[in-house]
């Protein structure tokens, strides 16, 4: 049985093929799933795996949605919507939610962090995964908790730490 239900939908932008996201997805997602249950005991529901939207967008499409939601008139990489409030290590339902990224953003992100499109989605979609979860950074103790996870997650799958210093610097 697969970890997720992982539904794409592209609605703007230059974004690799559906095929090509949902294997990217697959991967990053299902490695973050299999470190939550065993490294911070989350559980996952058993009847069936929980479902989570993903939607590749571009900037003008997000910025309206980050004006809407976040009143914050301008693009972002990546906005990530609970179907349900979450603290984390409780009991998910069905539907885990919306994670939603922009290409220009994305695509400019990576290039000033001189990382890969696919590192930069692969680190965007830990993210707000970890979201879903209940996981936040608005203070310093959520920060490092969630940056802590994400870069843990992120080793397994052979990146390095998104928030550590860069030795060229």
């Amino acid at each position: 049985m697969s970890e997720l239900d992982i539904q794409i939908s592209v609605e703007e932008g230059a974004w690799p093929s559906e095929e090509r996201l949902l294997a990217v997805s697959e991967r990053v997602l299902g490695s973050a799933v299999k470190f939550l249950r065993r490294e911070e005991g989350q559980p996952f529901p058993k009847a069936g795996p929980p479902e989570v939207s993903l939607v590749f967008t571009n900037d003008a499409a997000i910025r309206g949605i980050n004006a809407e939601w976040r009143s914050q008139d301008k693009p972002t990489n990546v906005l990530s919507f609970p179907a349900f409030p979450l603290t984390p290590g409780k009991m998910p339902g069905p539907m885990l939610g919306d994670i939603i990224f922009a290409e220009e953003t994305l695509t400019r992100e990576a290039a000033d962090l001189d990382k890969t499109f696919d590192d930069h989605l692969t680190h965007l979609m830990v993210h707000g995964f970890l979201h879903l979860f209940g996981y936040d950074h608005m203070d310093d103790e959520e920060a490092e908790k969630m940056e802590g996870l994400e870069t843990r997650i992120l080793a397994e799958l052979g990146l390095s730490d998104p928030y550590g210093d860069d030795p060229d610097e």
